[in-house]
């Protein structure tokens, strides 16, 4: 398989504005969706139920405090798949109520969504929204403002909501987090939607938030880089493997960066060029799109929720560390 993606009925369960996506499936749309419009062309117009779940020995009985998460128009037809196992306090998140968390932020009926999808058979659904505004970098080197709202009807994660810029000169996707793991999550618990509720109150303060984003993009286009702390930034956010069968990777990761260091896309660009952003950016760009080709069956999953996103987080909290030495 060469992708992750739901399909049903032959189509992918995934829209999308823009570039078409590197699998070529997913319904593309023209202009920026709103709510109801992405829900539906994303294949997400669905809910999911608690069922019981039963053992069979000499009589069927059924197994305490377990439950099976299943799509609820799905419930009893053949192709009814068990998205996950869950215990009596697990309360799903509708998609649709997911959608309404962004509508609580950036306003009903606007226009914003620029992708949502689902993953693994509807395990995982994912929705990226635009907000309003931009970081200008230096001169024309801007990054655009997203969220991103991730969640698994099969128990897996909580929701997850993340910090989501977009180096338009090279659609690098600059996830990050403000502190160290996730920039926010939920449980999924009783009061899961009124939790998220609460998360949007929060996220009144999303402004201030990239306001402190923006001020690490352009402090590290501040910090050159000679060849002493180029390596150290590299060897750090690729550290020596503990698995000597890992060497070869890691070095191979090491020389990727490097080369985009000095050629990636838009760093040799005025300001750019030999700087700390440059580096950060070699590796985002390294994940985004060298390493995929090694990787095609997870490159959504791996940038938004796997390692990909990981590594970029490492390199993102890296740098913040690093310049508090090198700007002194």
């Amino acid at each position: 398989m060469a992708h992750e993606l739901t399909m049903e009925n032959g189509k992918a369960s995934m829209m999308y504005y823009g570039d078409t996506p590197w699998h070529q499936l997913g319904t593309r749309l023209h202009k920026p969706a709103t709510s109801e419009e992405a829900i539906v062309e994303a294949g997400l117009d669905w809910e999911v139920v608690k069922k019981p779940v039963y053992v069979k020995l000499d009589k069927r009985f059924q197994v305490k405090d377990t439950f099976a998460m299943v799509r609820k128009d799905k419930w009893q037809n053949n192709d009814c798949d068990i998205l996950g196992v869950v215990g009596k306090n697990y309360t799903p998140l509708q998609n649709k109520d997911a959608f309404k968390f962004f509508d609580s932020i950036v306003g009903d009926k606007k226009a914003i969504y620029h992708t949502a999808g689902s993953l693994s058979g509807g395990k995982i659904i994912w929705i990226l929204a635009k907000l309003p505004g931009y970081i200008r970098v230096i001169n024309n080197d801007i990054s655009e403002k997203y969220l991103l709202i991730s969640n698994s009807h099969d128990g897996s994660s909580m929701v997850q909501i993340k910090f989501t810029p977009i180096r338009v000169v090279c659609m690098n996707t600059l996830t990050v987090a403000l502190n160290k793991g996730e920039s926010m999550k939920v449980k999924h618990c009783k009061d899961v939607k009124d939790k998220l509720t609460q998360a949007s109150e929060l996220l009144g303060i999303v402004n201030e938030k990239y306001d402190t984003i923006e001020r690490s993009f352009k402090n590290m286009v501040k910090v050159q880089l000679n060849e002493k702390r180029l390596n150290e930034y590299i060897k750090t956010v690729f550290p020596d493997p503990v698995d000597e069968l890992q060497y070869a990777t890691v070095d191979n990761n090491r020389e990727m960066v490097r080369d985009l260091f000095e050629n990636g896309m838009g760093n040799n660009l005025p300001g750019v060029q030999g700087t700390l952003w440059a580096c950060y950016n070699a590796v985002t760009e390294l994940i985004d799109y060298k390493k995929s080709k090694q990787n095609n069956d997870q490159r959504t999953k791996s940038i938004w929720f796997g390692n990909g996103y990981n590594v970029k987080q490492k390199a993102f909290d890296v740098a913040n560390d690093k310049m508090k030495i090198w700007l002194n």
